[in-house]
């Protein structure tokens, strides 16, 4: 079931004050991006991060899974938990890259 528009709109509200939040629907789901690096993506109604040593002590009790069939496993956020959603994103922010430009076939 895809994630609906309402709850990606709940996840921006959740990390308000972490720069500059949008979000892109992409398969059916969507990837949520803070000053233009991907640091959350949203599949089934259930927020992902990447598991990076840089979280794993905040996220040590966190449940874990995988965003669709064939992905590594993620932790779960559980973004209702705003202060910790607010916490994640500062320590992902700096060490997440942009995204490498594609060129465009002309």
């Amino acid at each position: 079931m895809p994630s609906s528009p309402d709850f990606v709109e709940y996840v921006c509200e959740q990390i308000s004050g972490t720069g500059a939040i949008r979000h892109k629907k992409m398969f059916g789901e969507y990837m949520v991006y803070i000053n233009d690096k991907p640091i959350l993506l949203i599949c089934d109604n259930t927020v992902f991060i990447k598991k990076l040593d840089d979280v794993a002590a905040e996220m040590k009790d966190a449940a874990t899974g995988t965003p669709y069939p064939g992905a590594r496993p993620h932790y779960v956020l559980d973004i209702d938990d705003a202060e910790l959603g607010r916490r994640i994103i500062r320590i992902l922010e700096p060490v997440t890259p942009l995204p490498k430009q594609r060129k465009r076939k002309s």
